[in-house]
């Protein structure tokens, strides 16, 4: 057979069946399987041919663009050391098989727009698409895959099919990219705002990809905490009202008479001497000492004020998003003990 021959015709069977398991693509591996040898491949291939190749290695088995969704397994397919299929969750069922993708795993501002960023810009708007592969690789950026090498990759979440990074490390690589402040400071706010992580688990992905030094991220993270710490303040005030507590003195600042500032807290019962403190603890550098030296302020704090009969409820401001009435229930416990307790030693109470 020729160039100039036509194709004997191809099993139409298995492709149509791979077409849709692979959402119309299809590597030369997986073609080989089904019989189809390179030369076959490059004919179907030819200008004005049906298919096309969109990376090395993998073709689209129609012409004209690709869409976002094949786009996404296209790189996929080209970076994961091995593919396999799943099988669908019932015999016979009309679920198509199910790619599973190792060693690859998307992120950046691809991840983002996944994970329901509407901050982030549509897939259809995406040059190149960021895949997260093992530092040891041999793979090269090419056409829309840009291949990002790790030590360690991420435990991906399972987002349409798709292996997706957590928010954090996708923020962290797509901010690695970014030199628009304004947009830096909307995906990390919204990360936030939109429950995605906390503020802390963003600052410690910045700081591991080192770019805490940049001023524009810093001005950022900024906004971030500040951000986290209002949503925080906000969580804790819903807490107080849908479960009618008591009101306490908001935002105080605790000393003895005549004597040293005990610390801040964030809302406090003086006759019960019960005291709450959000830790929203998030070290602007996320250095382990520092992140030890903050812990142990905390620590000293509650412990000198639990030597004057205070009662600290610590709430970190997930309890707050997650587990807000069973966060009340302990509040309401430390108030109603406090009959039972020593009277506390007498402290001023001023605003913070």
């Amino acid at each position: 057979m020729n160039h100039n021959s036509p194709l004997p015709p191809l099993s139409p069977r298995p492709l149509r069946h791979l077409s849709e398991g692979h959402r119309g693509v299809i590597t030369a591996a997986q073609l080989r399987a089904h019989g189809v040898t390179a030369a076959d491949t490059n004919e179907q291939c030819r200008p004005g041919g049906p298919w096309q190749q969109i990376l090395p290695g993998v073709f689209l088995l129609h012409p004209g663009p690709p869409t976002s969704e094949e786009r996404l397994h296209a790189v996929l397919m080209y970076a994961a050391r091995q593919q396999t299929t799943s099988v669908p969750a019932q015999p016979g069922g009309e679920e198509p098989h199910r790619p599973v993708y190792t060693e690859a795993v998307i992120t950046g501002l691809t991840a983002l727009t996944l994970h329901g960023f509407s901050s982030a810009p549509p897939l259809t708007s995406l040059d190149t698409i960021d895949v997260l592969v093992p530092r040891l690789r041999r793979l090269r950026s090419t056409g829309c895959a840009r291949i990002i090498r790790t030590a360690a990759l991420p435990a991906p979440r399972q987002v349409t099919g798709v292996p997706v990074a957590p928010v954090p490390r996708a923020l962290a690589d797509a901010v690695a990219e970014l030199a628009d402040a304004g947009a830096v400071r909307r995906l990390l706010t919204e990360a936030v705002r939109g429950g995605h992580c906390e503020p802390s688990a963003v600052v410690r992905e910045l700081n591991r990809a080192k770019l805490l030094s940049r001023p524009h991220v810093v001005d950022a993270v900024d906004s971030l905490l500040a951000e986290g710490r209002a949503i925080a303040e906000d969580g804790l005030y819903r807490m107080v009202r849908e479960y009618g507590l008591p009101d306490p003195v908001w935002n105080v600042d605790l000393r003895l008479p005549g004597g040293p500032h005990l610390g801040g807290l964030d809302a406090y019962w003086p006759e019960q001497a019960v005291a709450v403190e959000l830790d929203t603890r998030a070290p602007r550098h996320g250095h382990r000492q520092e992140d030890d030296a903050l812990w142990s302020e905390y620590a000293r704090k509650r412990e000198h004020l639990e030597r004057l009969g205070i009662t600290v409820v610590h709430i970190t401001p997930k309890k707050l998003r997650e587990a807000l009435e069973q966060q009340a229930t302990v509040v309401r416990t430390a108030l109603m003990a406090s009959g039972d307790r020593e009277p506390a030693a007498y402290v001023v109470v001023l605003p913070r």
